[in-house]
């Protein structure tokens, strides 16, 4: 399929949806990691079970919901609780398979900021913070990013640490700090795919959007890029996904486009 075939927002979508093959409990937001967690449901993880931050569990949205208080959550979910109730009884018991989360900047080792940019107290930007940024990022016991490739978002060092990666990159760091989860283990862009090194926590380019070239990535990368010894081109979106993307998940290409 010719990379004029599908746009860079489908490209993140089905890259991501096809990252969910085996996972089984998935917390998720609205926007583009709620249509790749639609997606995934309706191709490679039928069993998945989407979690929403306001309270429902095992959703099943007939469309895409456009906040995380959007009715469409709760029709068909298996259970709709209080935010406390899912916080603890989910998130915080470690039940949480996988999170996506994405922010205004991120660094190397996957921290990221939603708070604000600029110096604290007076910032050129004020953001909405972390809402359960924070404590996802630490409880989830993996966290998937999704972020559009722009060097004033992969920054050196972040304005401000709003949700924890892996920090500075040293050896049980984390663990040190009684943070449970593994921190985040993948990255999907518009441009290329992410992984982080296991041993490093440093973010790593192993797949290339076909079309794009390291150059191109490292255009949009404030620090020197960790590049695999593996690179590859990443798969190009199905014929399948696309259909569902377009036809059932995102019609009006509000977030795919």
């Amino acid at each position: 399929m010719a990379m004029a075939d599908y746009s860079p927002s489908e490209f993140m979508i089905a890259s991501s949806a096809s990252a969910l093959a085996g996972e089984k409990v998935v917390f998720v937001g609205v926007g583009l990691p709620g249509v790749a967690c639609n997606l995934a449901r309706r191709t490679v993880a039928p069993e998945i079970e989407m979690v929403y931050e306001s309270g429902v569990f095992g959703a099943r949205p007939a469309r895409s919901p456009l906040s995380i208080g959007d009715p469409t959550l709760v029709s068909g979910a298996a259970l709709a609780c209080s935010q406390n109730d899912l916080f603890m009884n989910y998130l915080q018991a470690g039940r949480i398979q996988v999170a996506f989360l994405g922010a205004a900047q991120v660094d190397r080792f996957g921290n990221l900021n939603s708070t604000v940019i600029g110096d604290y107290h007076k910032p050129k930007v004020r953001l909405p913070g972390s809402g359960g940024a924070c404590e996802i990022a630490i409880h989830a016991q993996k966290v998937f990013l999704i972020m559009r490739l722009k060097k004033r978002a992969f920054v050196e060092k972040l304005d401000f640490l709003t949700s924890p990666g892996h920090l500075t990159g040293k050896a049980g760091e984390r663990e040190a700090l009684g943070i449970p989860g593994s921190g985040p283990q993948l990255l999907v862009s518009d441009m290329g795919i992410f992984n982080f090194d296991g041993k490093t926590g440093e973010m790593t380019l192993t797949g290339l959007r076909p079309g794009v070239s390291v150059e191109q990535v490292q255009d949009e990368i404030s620090w020197t890029l960790k590049i695999s010894p593996d690179l590859k081109d990443a798969d190009a979106p199905s014929s399948e996904q696309l259909r569902i993307i377009r036809e059932q998940l995102d019609p009006k290409g509000i977030y795919s486009k």
